[in-house]
């Protein structure tokens, strides 16, 4: 197919393009719901009576589960298939968004925030259905149209919800329009599992050899994998930490208080616990899995992939995703604190950062597929470190047009960017591809926590330098990976091994 006939076909709802749009739309659905709280969180303050220090643990909530929940939606998109697995996503994103938006308190609004978390691992069920669909030289800009038509779930939420809110009126407006998105995901669920299959027809859906664990090809990396596991925990920890009555810190010219009181010492400890037994199960069920490669002869070299290259695009996610959902989730309070704008400008202006990546996202993928995949993710990191730096000089004397431009152009980099590292991704190895989308994956969310931790402690210019620092810490890990080039090789149900191109 010609690049002309390629990129006209995404305008029609046939074939390979009805699976796309369909998968993005569910995609964006999932990231409506699950963001629907951020331009409505002044009224849900307002309206339930919270605190600044409650407003941020309910952000940092939001993001929490998504860790562990990637991670397992990666296990079974492969083993299920990503049509029955975005059908249930669906179904459970409806009844988690109708637990937030009736709770009556706090300790609910927490629970159901923390529940919800689980939403946003339907990004990984598309990045397994698209990479089945699209042939790898097209795999880029297809990855990045799914990623970026999904992630403006999120900027139509903060469009429109403070304005759905209105019609309801009342100090419960906001409970109705959140409401409205679960209904939209619950008639979405039945529309999608009746449009789309895996795979084209006559196509084989591979499915890896065990579940529980990632298959690994090496002694050397089944090391890597486990101490890579470590701060998806580490990050829960953090999060464990942070909502503890942890008492005082010294803050940014005031004193900050460190923990919200939300779960005792007493319950903390045990979630430590729980958590390091996490970590040694995931320890064991990774042995197990593994457990034949380990004591036999090495993988042959055609069979064999480096994690090395799942652990450099984590990173590069952590940066790109992570920052993206912690500026999205603090932008609307930002502009309302900053520059003293309406609620609803704020969440407009908010939501300006998000819907640039509708052009980034698959402009990352389109040059990623045409210039390699490597250098491009780069360049565009080190455009999307210097963004942030300049968003951390932004004072309230900037116009408001000029600081809506910065963000926006800084956004572009950092949804190009993470463009890049899906473009990559499908590419490791086909028959993990959920299991290294959802590894990927949980590290966004664990560079989300990172950065809404930090940010719940510092002023706005500090956390976007932080932001900064960080992106151009991934820069540097870019610099080793490894150009995806030839074949990936994989295993037929017959035993035969089958090329598939990779150019």
């Amino acid at each position: 197919m010609s690049e002309t006939s390629f990129k006209s076909s995404f305008l029609t709802f046939n074939g390979k393009a009805k699976i796309l749009h369909s998968t993005w739309l569910a995609f964006f659905i999932t990231f409506l719901v699950w963001f629907s709280h951020a331009p409505l969180m002044s009224t849900i303050k307002q309206s339930m009576g919270l605190s600044d220090i409650e407003g941020n643990i309910l952000l940092i909530l939001n993001v929490a589960l998504t860790i562990p929940a990637r991670i397992v939606t990666g296990m079974l998109v492969d083993k299920y298939g990503p049509r029955n697995s975005y059908t249930a996503m669906l179904v459970a994103t409806t009844f988690l968004c109708f637990f937030f938006a009736f709770a009556q308190t706090f300790e609910m609004l927490a629970l159901a925030k923390f529940l919800m978390g689980f939403v946003g691992a339907g990004f990984v069920i598309g990045i397994r259905m698209i990479s089945e669909w699209y042939p790898s030289q097209q795999l880029g800009l297809a990855e990045g149209i799914y990623k970026g038509m999904g992630n403006v779930g999120s900027a139509v939420g903060a469009g429109t919800l403070v304005y759905i809110a209105s019609l309801f009126g009342g100090n419960d407006g906001w409970r109705f329009a959140i409401a409205t998105t679960g209904v939209i995901a619950l008639f979405y669920a039945v529309f999608y599992y009746f449009s789309v299959t895996d795979t084209p027809k006559g196509s084989v859906y591979f499915r890896p050899n065990k579940s529980g664990g990632l298959e690994l090809t090496s002694r050397k990396d089944f090391i890597f994998c486990l101490l890579f596991n470590l701060p998806m925990v580490g990050a829960l920890a953090v999060l464990t930490w942070r909502v503890t009555d942890a008492g005082v810190v010294a803050g940014t010219g005031a004193e900050v208080i460190a923990g919200a009181g939300l779960i005792s010492d007493l319950a903390a400890f045990i979630i430590y616990a729980v958590l390091i037994g996490l970590f040694l199960y995931q320890a064991v069920k990774l042995f197990q899995v593994n457990k034949e490669m380990l004591s036999s002869p090495p993988v042959e070299e055609i069979l064999q992939y480096k994690f090395k290259q799942v652990a450099i695009l984590s990173i590069g996610y952590a940066v790109t995703f992570g920052a993206e959902l912690s500026v999205i989730s603090m932008l609307a309070q930002y502009f309302e604190n900053q520059f003293l704008v309406a609620a609803s400008a704020a969440g407009i202006f908010g939501a300006c950062f998000a819907v640039v990546d509708v052009l980034s996202c698959p402009s990352g993928g389109t040059i990623s597929d045409k210039f390699g995949r490597k250098m491009p993710l780069i360049l565009l990191l080190s455009g999307a470190a210097i963004g942030f730096y300049i968003m951390s000089q932004i004072t309230p004397d900037w116009p408001i047009a000029l600081v809506v431009i910065t963000m926006m152009t800084c956004s572009f980099f950092l949804g190009s960017a993470a463009g890049c590292v899906f473009a990559v991704v499908p590419l490791v190895k086909r028959k993990l591809t959920g299991q290294v989308a959802g590894t990927v994956g949980a590290y966004g969310n664990v560079g989300a926590v990172l950065f809404l931790t930090i940010f719940s402690f510092v002023s706005p210019s500090v956390f976007f330098l932080s932001i900064a620092g960080a992106i151009s810490f991934s820069v540097v890990c870019t610099l080793f990976l490894d150009e995806p080039k030839g074949a990936m090789a994989e295993v037929m149900p017959d035993g035969t091994v089958q090329l598939i191109e990779m150019h």
